[in-house]
């Protein structure tokens, strides 16, 4: 059964859920992960689908899909082709293992071929982030990461898409049929450096990703290769996001039913107030991105670094180096490397 999307639900139960003409959302699981789980969006392509974000490679997951597209009147075979707004794995890694089965097309932001590359040469059992890590003074972290069971990403799981989206590329979804829309791609890089939204400029739409959530700040820099200033890249992206006409919010964690630039607006502001008590940590005496995070308080809940797990901590401290190079960018410390650690002083 088909309901209509409610931004007061529990936007996470399993189901398909109508959140415009021709657009379903689809909440796929993500088992051990605080987000619990991801949209993916359904829109009507014909006779077929054209689906946005695919979801984990997970058995649970490719059920509740079949599930879902059941729900439909379709099935995996009727997927045309996914969308994909990033290379992180619950976004990614299912487009992949089911073009091997059914032969649909998978399209990702160019940007994101650096990222593609180094996954396919990773070594197993090494953290990709173990060397960022340790330039950021967080040696404690690395040790943890060594001593537990790595977790390796399969190289399978990342192979190449059939097409690179580029910015601006127009895409035609359901050519043909009554369901015919547009999407343009708008490159936002930030969450990745490849990071990609669609925007249905008719529907008053935008297909969000990762890059606008209407309830948590995205991470920054957690990739393969990040850029040089993550933060930076992201606030530009907010910034072009809100140049563009306001829209409804089609993010990939979270409920529906935001205006796109309210909640932008958030961001931008939400950075804004990091940035000074991440200044204020460094007036304090704290010098590397590890010594900075440790004192802040982090999610909503303001909850104190050392009350993360393992892989929050992680996001921390990656997300605190992007706020100081920001600082550095703008004057406000300095930088400098000594033996192998990055340190800020005011």
């Amino acid at each position: 059964m088909i309901a209509d999307d409610d931004p007061a639900g529990d936007w996470t139960a399993p189901g398909v859920y109508r959140c415009a003409p021709g657009v379903y959302r689809i909440p796929l699981p993500l088992p051990n992960d605080g987000l619990r789980a991801v949209n993916v969006y359904a829109l009507a392509d014909g006779d077929g689908l054209t689906l946005v974000d695919a979801g984990w490679a997970l058995a649970q997951s490719r059920e509740q899909l079949e599930t879902a597209l059941a729900g439909l009147g379709a099935g995996l075979g009727d997927v045309r082709r996914f969308l994909v707004t990033h290379i992180h794995r619950d976004h990614y890694t299912q487009a992949v293992v089911l073009r091997r089965e059914f032969g649909m097309r998978v399209a990702l932001g160019r940007g994101e071929q650096p990222g593609l590359e180094v996954l396919h040469r990773a070594r197993p059992g090494r953290s990709h982030h173990r060397e960022q890590l340790l330039g950021l003074g967080a040696r404690d972290i690395v040790r943890e990461l060594d001593k537990r069971t790595p977790h390796t990403d399969d190289p399978s799981e990342y192979e190449y898409p059939d097409e690179w989206i580029d910015h601006g590329a127009q895409i035609v979804v359901g050519e043909g049929s009554p369901d015919r829309r547009v999407l343009e791609a708008v490159a936002t890089p930030g969450h990745t450096r490849g990071h990609v939204v669609f925007a249905d400029p008719a529907g008053e739409l935008l297909f969000a990703g990762d890059h606008v959530l209407p309830r948590i700040t995205p991470s920054l820099g957690l990739e393969p290769v990040p850029s040089a200033s993550p933060l930076s890249d992201f606030l530009t992206s907010l910034e072009l996001v809100r140049s563009r006409p306001d829209a409804m919010l089609l993010g990939a964690h979270g409920p529906t039913g935001m205006r796109v630039h309210q909640r932008v607006d958030e961001l931008i502001a939400h950075h804004a107030k990091r940035l000074d008590t991440t200044l204020a940590a460094v007036q304090d005496g704290h010098s590397t991105a590890y010594e900075v995070a440790r004192v802040l308080l982090w999610t909503r809940r303001d909850t104190a670094f050392g009350d993360l797990d393992l892989f929050n901590r992680m996001l921390a401290t990656i997300e605190t180096g992007a706020h100081l190079e920001v600082l550095a960018e703008r004057g406000l410390v300095t930088v400098e490397d000594r033996d192998g650690i990055r340190h800020y002083t005011t």
